[in-house]
């Protein structure tokens, strides 16, 4: 008996495997898409929230009365860009 390459016949492998060949690569593309996809949230969600931080601390200066309304106004400006 010749068993070639396409021949599996006598391996129970038949086309049944297939279908999960196909999920498991489509999982697996899921899986690197999303991990590029948090990757680059966190890295550029961590400039987001320095900006963020920024704005916070002036508006506490602005608060406790360290700056008034005009250079509160001023520094948000410059810090939205």
């Amino acid at each position: 008996m010749h068993m070639g390459w396409g021949d599996m016949s006598g391996m129970g492998w038949g086309w049944g495997w297939s279908f999960f060949g196909i999920v498991h690569m489509v999982l697996w593309w899921a899986l690197l898409i999303l991990g590029v996809v948090v990757l680059a949230k966190w890295l550029f969600g961590a400039r987001r929230s320095g900006e963020d931080r920024a704005l916070e601390v002036l508006r506490e200066r602005y608060a406790r009365g360290e700056i008034d309304k005009d250079e509160f106004e001023k520094r948000k400006r410059d810090l939205a860009g």
